[in-house]
């Protein structure tokens, strides 16, 4: 039985402008900065036991660094690494101490595209709240998007690496997976290997309209949104960190029963994407596409 992670734990991102991203993050998006070791700043979610969610540091070009997904214990730490070079990963570091003030246990492997990717445990968790209606900041992570050159092979790598199951299908163009109760930790889509997006939970529509205008207050452009997606049924609004990254409020996240989901194939059609049709109100605003390979692929993370 393939042994799976258990969560979305962090995104690392190197950037050119390391003071514009910091205060975007930490000013502006709702994240708390909770420390700074060996040049490499990190970000908390108000509302998430993770000790940090976002990962910052200076380089001369835009890049992910690392994305790190949580895995119940050592043994399955051991176990998904084991699992990932035998589908195919190549492995950067063999299970041991973690890097980083979080410390834990980790292991970090390239996937078949040269993503570097850490699987975790043992974190020191932080103190966490939940938080007030109305306050319109992060709970946590929700998911990542990812583009392929073949995101069916990809696709599989991750399942058979990882543990993900398919939640859904937008035609055979786009895939969601789970690997907790939430429907999508990771979706796939077709494009040159990079990083889509980034989104973050709220607690609910009122949050996250009170998030688009705190942050067009901020004089955050909204780069798509507000709407509501099919596939997961959450809503979303889209905007742009300083560096370029695309970063997403959503919330209303569907929940997988595992006894009894079955996954569905939505037909590809004009606003499969948009069930309210409200995303491109706004003239110019569309989703989000990366038209370049990730800088970061195949670079041992620094």
């Amino acid at each position: 039985m393939t042994v799976r992670v258990t969560d979305l734990h962090y995104v690392a991102h190197a950037v050119p402008d390391l003071a514009a991203e910091r205060k975007f993050y930490g000013e502006t998006w709702g994240l708390t900065e909770v420390g700074e070791e060996d040049g490499k700043i990190y970000f908390a979610a108000e509302g998430s036991p993770h000790p940090f969610v976002i990962r910052l540091r200076q380089d001369d070009e835009k890049k992910t660094d690392l994305i790190g997904f949580s895995a119940a214990s050592k043994a399955d730490v051991d176990a998904v690494f084991a699992q990932a070079v035998a589908a195919g990963a190549k492995p950067i570091s063999e299970p041991g101490p973690a890097e980083g003030p979080a410390g834990g246990y980790a292991a970090r492997f390239f996937d078949p595209e040269g993503r570097a990717i850490e699987v975790i445990c043992d974190t020191k968790q932080r103190v966490h709240r939940t938080l007030a209606r109305g306050e319109a900041i992060p709970i946590g992570l929700s998911h990542i998007v990812l583009h392929s050159p073949n995101h069916k092979a990809l696709l599989k790598f991750y399942e058979d690496a990882m543990g993900f199951r398919v939640s859904d299908w937008i035609g055979e163009f786009m895939v969601f997976l789970r690997c907790n109760a939430a429907h999508h930790r990771l979706a796939i889509m077709p494009g040159p290997p990079a990083l889509n997006h980034v989104a973050f939970d709220v607690n609910g529509v009122d949050e996250l309209m009170r998030g688009l205008a705190r942050l067009t207050q901020a004089g955050v452009t909204l780069n798509w949104g507000p709407g509501r997606h099919t596939a997961g049924n959450n809503t979303f609004s889209y905007y742009i960190t300083p560096n370029g990254t695309a970063v997403e409020y959503t919330s209303d996240l569907e929940d997988v029963d595992e006894a009894t989901w079955e996954a569905k194939t939505y037909e590809m059609k004009p606003g499969i994407v948009d069930q309210w049709g409200t995303g491109r109100i706004i003239p110019g605003n569309v989703p989000h596409v990366t038209a370049d390979a990730d800088k970061g692929l195949w670079c041992v993370p620094a």
